[in-house]
């Protein structure tokens, strides 16, 4: 059996969190894609800008790279910007240019990955100096943890706007079954549900 290699490994698992978040934009309007589906405002778009932004900031400047040649955007971490500005869109932001932006920070984060030994280390410029010397292994699972946490986020809005559901386009990873199917089961655990908090 051939053995992957560890970074190639990690990187497929970053891969699948990408497309993930991605594929739940899929077919929905402007107004869904947007709207702030829980009490903290979370949002799908939001969450794309979000983890384009980690791996522009952890890939990039963490190792001396920084994606952008002159003056970051407003709501970029190495600036002031307004509390939680990458977990939303603005109006003047499109779709386009965010999932662009998401791209583009894959080919940036790729080209760092395949440039660097998983020893390497940088420095991350928002975090407190005493802690802010990382390994690049390091940054690779810190951001696949964050974009994998933020797919299932993701899966849990998109299921709440029109029901679909699924890890990945052709890989859904449940159970068989028909709308009838997850009807009973989903009342068979508010059964369970009920019964247990009666005690």
């Amino acid at each position: 059996m051939t053995q992957p290699s560890p970074k190639a490994d990690l990187l497929r698992y970053l891969q699948d969190g990408r497309d993930t978040l991605l594929w739940k934009l899929e077919g929905l309007s402007e107004y869904d894609i947007r709207r702030p589906l829980t009490p903290t405002g979370t949002n799908l778009l939001g969450l794309v800008k979000h983890v384009a932004g980690v791996e522009l900031g952890y890939f990039g400047d963490t190792f001396g790279r920084p994606f952008f040649d002159q003056e970051p955007p407003s709501w970029w971490y190495t600036r002031d910007p307004e509390l939680n500005a990458d977990m939303w869109a603005s109006a003047d932001e499109s779709r386009d240019d965010i999932v662009r932006l998401y791209h583009q920070a894959w080919e940036h984060s790729d080209r760092t990955i395949a440039m660097l030994p998983l020893d390497a280390t940088g420095h991350v410029p928002w975090w407190p100096e005493e802690r802010s010397e990382v390994t690049l292994n390091h940054i690779l699972v810190r951001v696949i943890s964050d974009t994998q946490r933020h797919a299932g986020h993701a899966d849990i809005l998109r299921e709440l706007i029109d029901g679909s559901v699924g890890y990945l386009h052709n890989n859904d990873s449940l159970p068989p079954g028909d709308q009838a199917w997850w009807q009973e089961y989903r009342s068979r655990l508010e059964r369970v549900a009920q019964e247990a908090d009666k005690g």
